[in-house]
């Protein structure tokens, strides 16, 4: 892993996450997106060189809506920097680690992701991410 890339926060309206973090941080947003594979629209605020990344699900069978059903409003996972993703990936499953997809998607913010299973990371769910 290269660096902390970004933390993403679960809510219901990022309407209402704009609000508090503009607000709470001192600036605006950067970007909204629409990740539809995902069922998830996202947006960014970026402070101190990390980002924050904010999920609003699109349709009540996503991870997002999931999450919030079940855990409400809050830190949904960490996400890592690495520069190849198919090889971290690979060196993650011999070290025991549950990579939840087999192959890397496309995510937000123009980037390859995939997760490591909560249950293999100590509770959190962990996003790895490279750049297209």
């Amino acid at each position: 892993m290269e660096k902390l890339e970004h933390i993403g926060i679960a809510v219901k309206s990022l309407k209402n996450a704009h609000s508090v973090f503009e607000t709470l941080l001192g600036r605006e947003h950067y970007k909204i997106e629409e990740v539809a594979s995902e069922g998830v629209r996202t947006s960014f605020f970026e402070i101190g060189g990390v980002k924050i990344e904010f999920l609003e699900a699109t349709r009540d069978d996503s991870p997002i809506a999931k999450f919030i059903e079940k855990k409400g409003e809050g830190v949904h996972h960490l996400a890592f920097a690495v520069s190849d993703i198919r090889s971290s990936m690979e060196d993650y499953k011999k070290k025991g680690f549950e990579v939840i997809n087999d192959v890397p998607k496309k995510g937000a913010d123009n980037k390859m992701i995939c997760f490591l299973h909560p249950k293999t990371t100590g509770g959190v769910l962990i996003e790895l991410c490279q750049d297209l």
